[in-house]
């Protein structure tokens, strides 16, 4: 039985036995020719009309009832982006529960007040700023990894993740650690806006550096997220619920978030990506605090 490796791993990848067919070529070895004539022949022979019929009719089955959703757009540019970053960046979840029930209060003060009256506030908010801080901590996180070097950004484009009519997108504030809290709450609320009318620029979606993805809006209570391609960290924020929490030695309700960092164990070792999460958390716990003492 003569047969170049080549043909063998044809006659293997097709599931045909050399040890049965006739070789057509010099000194009577199997060409590709003949093995891929063996298969053709294989399948006609195992395959009778009624097994054919058979498997037409389960193939067709249910047909008319299916939708076909064309793969293109921003749909299509986000799973590749998608994909490359999965199997390019080996990714790291860690997770954290926090008692955000003062981060709440806090926001509630800061809607009762004159000049934030005509401002959509959110938790959101105080997160981006607590992102934005812990950043200053640990500048590291905010990097690429360039092949052969790290490239460290001293700006943030903070990406905010947004499920739109046309698939997600991940618009980002270009800069956003040079905002004050005002420019910064003024800056996610257009962005949304824009994102959920379909009018985010290209631009608008391009050089993000660090993202957030908020999907307590859905109800969730976190998840592990994908890097966007060229992050090397990316934080997925829950739903705030009230919870049983033990505060100061007793058990009460108290509202409770978790957050899920997701990091490149390229950049971000175990310990770098703790304490940049350890710090958000520690800025809802009690933001007006470590507004004082951070910044």
């Amino acid at each position: 039985m003569l047969a170049k490796p080549p043909v063998r791993k044809l006659a293997k990848d097709l599931g045909v036995d050399l040890g049965t067919l006739t070789g057509s070529g010099p000194l009577g070895s199997i060409t590709r020719e003949d093995v891929q004539q063996a298969a053709s022949g294989a399948v006609a022979v195992a395959e009778p009309v009624a097994a054919t019929s058979t498997a037409t009719s389960a193939a067709s089955f249910g047909a008319d009832r299916e939708q076909r959703i064309p793969v293109k757009g921003v749909r299509k540019l986000t799973a590749e982006n998608m994909s490359r970053s999965a199997f390019t960046a080996p990714h790291v979840t860690e997770f954290l529960t926090v008692d955000v029930t003062r981060a709440m209060k806090a926001l509630d003060r800061l809607r009762g007040r004159r000049e934030w009256r005509d401002v959509r506030v959110s938790p959101l908010l105080l997160v981006a700023k607590a992102v934005l801080l812990a950043v200053k901590r640990h500048p590291m996180v905010n990097s690429t990894w360039a092949g052969d070097e790290i490239v460290v950004k001293e700006y943030v484009n903070l990406g905010i993740a947004a499920a739109t009519e046309r698939g997600l997108i991940v618009p980002n504030v270009k800069d956003a650690g040079r905002l004050s809290l005002r420019e910064l709450a003024d800056a996610l609320n257009d962005l949304v806006q824009t994102a959920k009318s379909g009018r985010t620029s290209p631009a608008d979606m391009s050089g993000g550096t660090l993202t957030i993805t908020n999907v307590g809006v859905f109800g969730v209570d976190t998840g592990t997220p994908i890097l966007p391609p060229g992050e090397s960290a990316i934080l997925a924020f829950g739903a705030v619920r009230e919870m049983p929490w033990v505060h100061k030695g007793k058990v009460k309700a108290r509202q409770v978030t978790t957050l899920g960092l997701s990091f490149d164990h390229r950049i971000i070792d175990g310990e770098l990506g703790s304490k940049f999460l350890r710090d958000i958390g520690d800025f809802l716990a009690d933001p007006e605090a470590a507004l004082l003492a951070w910044t």
